[in-house]
């Protein structure tokens, strides 16, 4: 599927951003115009041509997105890289009924475009491990996806 080019996230991406999971976030730094990328996991695709993430508020990626409106989300999914693209507006600056201070973020998908190389397919996806304790981390982050999913709704 190597170059593949759809306006909204086929199917199976659809289903893998249904919960938590790592991906990278591609914005324009509006201090030096260069690129920044950060990784986050609280992502959610709310419909094909949507997703949502929430940063810490006081992340760079929310001024970024003040300055300038165009993102990419890198997601390694279904044994590839897949580029979406899009136009983010913060959604709320501040997430309701989570302990933290966060954002959240809209992206409205322009494009969806499988970035892997010619001849060859992700193996193994990357994993991580929460570096806090486990309960804690596990109850944070059924808040947040939580949270997101009733921001969207409403």
């Amino acid at each position: 599927m190597a170059n593949r080019i759809e306006p909204k996230l086929i199917p199976e991406l659809f289903d893998e951003l249904q919960t938590e999971r790592f991906v990278t976030v591609a914005t324009v730094d509006y201090e030096t115009g260069g690129p920044s990328v950060n990784a986050i996991s609280w992502v959610i695709a709310s419909d094909e041509e949507t997703v949502v993430f929430a940063v810490d508020r006081r992340s760079k990626i929310v001024e970024n997105v003040k300055y300038n409106h165009l993102v990419v989300i890198n997601l390694i999914a279904n044994e590839s890289t897949y580029s979406i693209s899009g136009e983010a507006r913060i959604l709320k600056e501040r997430l309701e009924n989570v302990p933290l201070k966060l954002s959240l973020i809209r992206v409205c998908i322009h494009e969806v475009k499988d970035v892997m190389f010619y001849g060859s397919k992700i193996s193994t996806e990357p994993g991580y491990e929460k570096t806090y304790d486990e309960k804690a981390a596990d109850r944070l982050d059924r808040q947040v996806i939580e949270a997101m999913k009733n921001s969207v709704d409403n």
